[in-house]
């Protein structure tokens, strides 16, 4: 059994651990990652998820604030799930939480770079028009709709965001 919570400074070393070990050292060279060095994170959008025994940490999410074509947006990513904690629905349960939580706070659109098969079952489809910085591959960039017709008329390439963090148009 694990409980999610709001991600609290004392979590950090831990998430980045468990990012190190889900995406290797390297992931830091991704595309995504330009658009999210020296921007903080979305704070009541980060969660993770411990054991209720022991508190091992068994997955993380954080969400960053970008302009898609113009239009704020939530940047997904990255959601990693420990090793020993796979194949449990844990991944999931982070994204259906957030993804909840984020409506509930007003924001209309979710981006992420990922694989179509697994993050469609939570809403997410490939998206036309918006462009994430090279090399990332257009057929993984996928989005979900927090408000109707969100993603209608949004398009153009992502772009940081530098300010206090948006939450609708």
């Amino acid at each position: 059994m694990y409980r999610i919570a709001i991600e609290t400074p004392e979590d950090a070393w831990e998430i980045e651990a468990l990012y190190d070990l889900c995406f290797a050292p390297g992931r830091t060279a991704l595309s995504s990652y330009r658009l999210r060095d020296g921007v903080d994170p979305v704070p009541d959008l980060c969660r993770t998820a411990r054991a209720a025994e022991g508190g091992f940490l068994g997955g993380a999410i954080r969400y960053w604030p970008v302009l898609a074509g113009g239009a704020p947006t939530l940047l997904l990513g990255p959601v990693a799930v420990h090793p020993t904690a796979q194949g449990e629905g844990l991944g999931g349960a982070l994204i259906r939480d957030t993804l909840a939580a984020a409506e509930a706070a007003g924001w209309a659109r979710v981006l992420l770079v990922g694989d179509r098969p697994y993050y469609s079952r939570f809403g997410f489809d490939r998206l036309d028009g918006i462009e994430m910085p090279p090399p990332t591959n257009p057929d993984r960039v996928l989005g979900v709709e927090l408000a109707a017709d969100a993603w209608q008329g949004v398009s153009g390439p992502v772009t940081r965001f530098d300010g206090v963090h948006p939450v609708q148009d």
